[in-house]
């Protein structure tokens, strides 16, 4: 990997590696675009094969943040940090929100130093992998962290669950673009990962009078949404291939490609997971297959939206009603491809561009 020809043909504005020799951090700090104010995105930590694989992954995260702002006219930048972690690590971040060991505090802190030395251009928060009280930590080295305890955003998981209802405003307006239908009702959903945002997306989809087929690696989030909502488990090698009106990818980026997107047997894709097209290209074997792609950093836009809402000082219901903007914006982004005759993924790169531009 040439990382400063990646950083050139992506446009970023810079690329910090964090470490500590103390706690043994090894960190990137990514970002894309500051034009709209400072790079806002939330803290991964996970395991990667390679520090090629953590980079990249926190490259692809920023420029979504900086398009998913863009889009959403939200007064900030993107940006994203990944915490390089080892499989030990990862199962320590799915570990109680209740307690939190000294060394992963200092791990946390040191990371919050580096968020420091950026002078205010990046304020981290909650992603995949990290807890209210790992942002409480970064918050004792810095001040440019959101999601710390008596925050909106840590109450209950309300990030997760302004995410699930933006995806949920997001198929509404899908479904009525595609088939002319008010409601989800009767309509068979299959959501691919039952996270923080899938399981609380199937909520609504039950609410909603959708039939829902789920499919985890974890078998208990399995059993739960069929407990709860009368799901139906779909194997995951059969995921791709099972007949659905709606595909839901809540789980991994880089699902679409040239293997699964030929098996699919849906009229509509919409879900939470970011970067769900391996490349770019693959909007249009998409659209090729005549299935209406609701792209990812259009639809999963209910959490920046209320974070970025809160450090304004929004109150719960305003910040509510300002996640209805998602089916508004997809329409939008629909519309503009209809009218320039692009797949669904360019149009909603044109649009934000467009607000980024006339900025």
């Amino acid at each position: 990997m040439n990382i400063f020809r990646e950083i050139i043909k992506g446009d970023y504005e810079q690329v910090t590696l964090c470490h500590d020799a103390d706690t043994g951090l090894k960190a990137f700090i990514v970002l894309h675009n500051t034009r709209l104010g400072p790079a806002l995105g939330g803290c991964r930590m996970k395991s990667y094969a390679s520090e090629e694989e953590a980079v990249l992954d926190a490259m692809r995260l920023a420029k979504g943040m900086t398009y998913k702002n863009a889009a959403y006219r939200l007064p900030y930048g993107g940006g994203k940090a990944v915490i390089w972690q080892s499989e030990s690590g990862e199962e320590a971040a799915r570990s109680s929100n209740s307690s939190i060991g000294e060394s992963r505090i200092r791990l946390f802190q040191a990371l919050g130093r580096g968020i420091e030395g950026l002078g205010g251009r990046y304020i981290t928060g909650l992603d995949l992998g990290t807890m209210v009280l790992d942002m409480d930590a970064i918050r004792t080295q810095t001040e440019h962290v959101t999601d710390t305890t008596g925050s909106l955003m840590a109450a209950d998981d309300f990030t997760a669950e302004m995410t699930a209802y933006g995806v949920y405003k997001g198929m509404r307006a899908a479904v009525k673009k595609k088939h002319n239908l008010p409601t989800l009702y009767d309509l068979k959903v299959l959501v691919q990962g039952l996270g923080k945002v899938g399981r609380r997306l199937c909520r609504y989809l039950y609410e909603d009078g959708a039939r829902i087929l789920v499919s985890d690696l974890n078998p208990k989030a399995e059993a739960d949404a069929i407990r709860l909502y009368g799901a139906r488990r779909v194997r995951g090698d059969r995921v791709y291939s099972t007949s659905c009106d709606i595909f839901a990818p809540c789980a991994a980026g880089g699902i679409l490609d040239d293997r699964t997107i030929p098996k699919l047997k849906c009229s509509i894709i919409a879900g939470a997971a970011n970067n769900q097209l391996c490349m770019e290209r693959h909007g249009e074997l998409v659209e090729e297959r005549n299935i209406l792609y609701a792209p990812d950093f259009i639809v999963n836009a209910g959490g920046i939206i209320v974070t970025a809402g809160e450090l304004k000082g929004g109150g719960r219901e305003e910040l509510l009603q300002s996640v209805d903007a998602v089916g508004d914006t997809l329409m939008e982004v629909l519309e503009l491809a209809e009218d320039s005759g692009v797949p669904a993924s360019r149009a909603a790169l044109m649009f934000a561009k467009m607000r980024l531009d006339g900025a």
